[in-house]
């Protein structure tokens, strides 16, 4: 008979895996962008959910995420009018290092709404000390007599939490980007990874008033609500170099995959020879989350999710 000598649980310290988080959590440093931009979004979203489940006292502004940068300061930061977050919210999702609230706040508000949260609030949150020396969050929660509080972090398991004079319901990040990483307080380097990473969120993303995503999905319209002109001007902003294409396919399926997209069939050059190239490559276009390549030059805006099965 085997004696057990001892029972427990295996012991991480933060001042170990803070390093490795920060250094490591993607292999590019840019998607820090996408994940603050995706938080901001899934507040807003989340607000919605509240309000039309009748949570929310007073009416709804007109959801925008705010991008800022200065220069002088060496900080950028974004701006959301979502949910915001309380003390102890914050003590939850932020202090505890990729805790999620999406998973939680659905089941909270299953069926009010068919708005989608984008995914997880802690870890990707913490992409930000990838090229930060010092993060900060100001935010207000929209539940009633809220108090609105300031967190501090520059990169080491210790932080602050104090109260905030912020008097506007949402939340801002601020970043103070380090010495390596100052190509983020660029506004061509941002509306760059705006573009590339969240053209198509369904919230406006603006940059010094301006508004720079794309947000509306073609592909998610009824092709009875669109003309020729349409899909020909989402395809020029995809691939602004290339012809205009041959002709182009709407897919929207329900079963037994829920499937929005549209298929573009650009032209083949004269130049190519088929003889030694029977199929040729997708042209290149810019990057983009919801911008997929098909085989044969056929290019694919799409979005694949499986049907629910019923019985």
């Amino acid at each position: 008979m085997t004696t057990m000598l001892e029972q427990g649980n295996i012991s991480i310290h933060t001042e170990n895996i803070f390093p490795i988080i920060k250094k490591s959590l993607y292999s590019d440093h840019e998607i820090f962008l996408r994940e603050l931009i995706s938080n901001a979004v899934d507040a807003i979203a989340k607000l919605k959910m509240v309000s039309h489940s009748g949570g929310l006292s007073g009416d709804l502004d007109e959801p925008e995420i705010q991008i800022a940068i200065d220069k002088e300061n060496k900080t950028l930061s974004i701006s959301d009018n979502g949910i915001g977050m309380t003390a102890e919210e914050v003590k939850k999702y932020i202090n505890q290092v990729a805790f999620s609230s999406a998973e939680e706040f659905i089941q909270k508000y299953k069926g009010t709404s068919d708005q989608a949260i984008i995914g997880h609030f802690g870890l990707g949150f913490y992409s930000s000390f990838m090229v930060a020396q010092k993060v900060e969050i100001d935010t207000l929660s929209y539940q009633e007599g809220a108090q609105a509080v300031h967190w501090t972090c520059d990169g080491s398991p210790a932080f602050t939490l104090e109260e905030s004079t912020r008097s506007s319901r949402g939340t801002t990040v601020t970043l103070t980007l380090q010495d390596e990483e100052q190509e983020y307080l660029e506004p061509a380097r941002v509306r760059q990874l705006v573009k590339t990473y969240c053209d198509f969120m369904p919230v406006a993303i603006k940059l010094d008033g301006e508004q720079i995503n794309k947000q509306q999905a073609v592909w998610r319209q009824s092709p009875r609500d669109l003309k020729d002109e349409d899909y020909l001007e989402f395809y020029r902003y995809l691939y602004p170099f290339q012809e205009e294409p041959l002709l182009w396919i709407h897919l929207n399926t329900d079963y037994p995959f829920l499937l929005n997209g549209i298929l573009y069939f650009p032209k083949l050059r004269p130049d190519v020879d088929r003889e030694k190239s029977p199929h040729p490559p997708a042209s290149r276009g810019p990057p983009s989350p919801t911008c997929g390549r098909g085989a044969w030059a056929a290019k694919a805006p799409v979005e694949l999710s499986r049907a629910p099965i019923a019985g």
